[in-house]
């Protein structure tokens, strides 16, 4: 059975983006309300977003971006009950095309067991308008509101905002460093953190605390949970009222040329040829924890989980998890 079309998938998702704009102040802000799912992304949200930050990059009457979240997270990353599945358990021929946005029934998408079936999505989000580094070519000012979980998804929107405003009690990292070895802003996260931080988060799968993340230069300002919102504000105000906005893409058209000469979207590009490659990967024994080899019969939100438990308490992902001794 075919899946929901992207523009069907966009308009579910509206109920858990918001965007609301300050034309005054020129402050817009976006966001993540999914109650109950960490502010987990679907498919349709992350196309969502990548259309907001278009839009908002044209808009005269947006100067500055604030990301955040609502409730306890900016967010955990990608729904993986969504997309694991569907890397699990293939099915139609098109199970990938929404996420691509073709929803032309003329379209054949590449098989399960061909190259061209991971890869071609994965080489996709190396694109900004697939959702996953809108901010890279958004050229105004982005600011991420950071707390709580900081994971996947969410983790590669601080990696690629200007300035990261979080609260103590945030942890970054990615989930998919222990199920499948790498996420798509790979490249992004080792320039911003350091090669032997980077190293250090990807070999062990840890989050990094809002304190350590500080020492590695990768946020701005780290404040008690209940100063965050207007520590956010005060960041946000300071920069809509310095240049004209003007002044400010030409700034971003610079810091982005910096980003190309360091290679930014090359190694979107290496990233999406290297998860191309998870099929591929053999397991060393027959408990390992593998997205491309599979063993989640159990439901991989549940795998990934209870596979957590096996990490020292405060290297776990889950506050629960951490909690536990």
């Amino acid at each position: 059975m075919a899946r929901a079309s992207a523009a069907a998938l966009k308009r579910e998702a509206a109920q858990f983006v918001h965007y609301e704009k300050d034309r005054a102040r020129k402050i817009a802000t976006i966001t993540f309300d999914r109650p109950g799912k960490a502010n987990t992304t679907t498919i349709g949200m992350r196309l969502l977003f990548g259309e907001i930050v278009h839009k908002a990059n044209i808009d005269d009457d947006v100067k500055v971006l604030v990301i955040r979240g609502a409730g306890q997270d900016l967010g955990s990353g990608g729904d993986i009950n969504e997309h694991g599945d569907m890397y699990l358990h293939p099915g139609a021929e098109d199970d990938f095309l929404p996420d691509l946005e073709i929803d032309d029934p003329d379209v054949r998408y590449p098989p399960p067991g061909s190259y061209r079936f991971l890869h071609g999505l994965t080489d996709h989000y190396a694109k900004g308008y697939a959702g996953n580094r809108p901010l890279q070519e958004f050229k105004k000012i982005s600011i991420v509101e950071a707390k709580g979980y900081c994971y996947g998804w969410h983790f590669y929107q601080c990696a690629d905002a200007d300035l990261i405003v979080s609260s103590d009690d945030a942890l970054f990292g990615h989930p998919s460093f222990r199920y499948a070895g790498w996420g798509p802003r790979m490249w992004q996260w080792l320039e911003m953190v350091g090669i032997r931080r980077f190293s250090e988060m990807l070999f062990t799968g840890r989050p990094f605390t809002a304190a350590e993340m500080m020492d590695c230069n990768f946020v701005n300002a780290v404040v008690p949970r209940d100063a965050l919102e207007a520590e956010t504000d005060k960041y946000a105000d300071a920069c809509a009222r310095t240049r004209p906005l003007d002044v400010v893409v030409a700034q971003k058209t610079f810091i982005e040329a910096y980003k190309q000469y360091r290679g930014e979207y090359m190694g979107s590009l290496l990233t999406g040829w290297l998860e191309g490659m998870l099929p591929l990967m053999k397991s060393d024994r027959p408990t390992d924890i593998d997205l491309g080899a599979g063993g989640f019969d159990q439901g991989i939100a549940h795998t990934v989980k209870n596979n957590d438990l096996n990490y020292p308490p405060e290297w776990r992902l889950s506050r629960a998890g951490r909690a536990q001794r």
